[in-house]
């Protein structure tokens, strides 16, 4: 990540850096958490709102219902997005052939390569 990008995420309020005594920018393993948290959010393509509110919510000690309401409609959206995206891949794996799929499985971590087990079983 980015000098950059962790300017422009304390910036909008997204992480929040202590300052040494010559001002120099100091982050917390928290922050770290938080860092890592968002990179895996924008991984599933998560807008900076939407992260904004789950660094909120994760770091909330009290959740209310309406909260928790929120957080199930946006795993719900996004299980939904996830299910449009293996519709668009399972015809892609099926035109592969075995080493063109071992090739793919190489790439991939576990759980990628879960993944593309479960869908070459579905389409077989």
């Amino acid at each position: 990540m980015s000098k950059r990008t962790i300017d422009y995420y304390t910036n909008i309020g997204l992480i929040v850096a202590q300052r040494t005594k010559s001002n120099y920018r100091m982050y917390s393993e928290e922050v770290l958490s938080d860092l890592r948290f968002i990179e895996e959010c924008k991984t599933m393509h998560i807008p900076l709102d939407e992260i904004k509110r789950k660094l909120e919510l994760r770091s909330n000690t009290v959740m209310h219902t309406r909260d928790v309401e929120r957080q199930i409609d946006a795993v719900t959206q996004q299980i939904k997005q996830l299910h449009n995206e293996i519709a668009v891949l399972l015809p892609l794996i099926n035109r592969l052939d075995e080493e063109q799929k071992d090739d793919l499985s190489k790439k991939l971590n576990t759980e990628g390569n879960t993944l593309i087990k479960s869908l070459v079983s579905l389409t077989s």
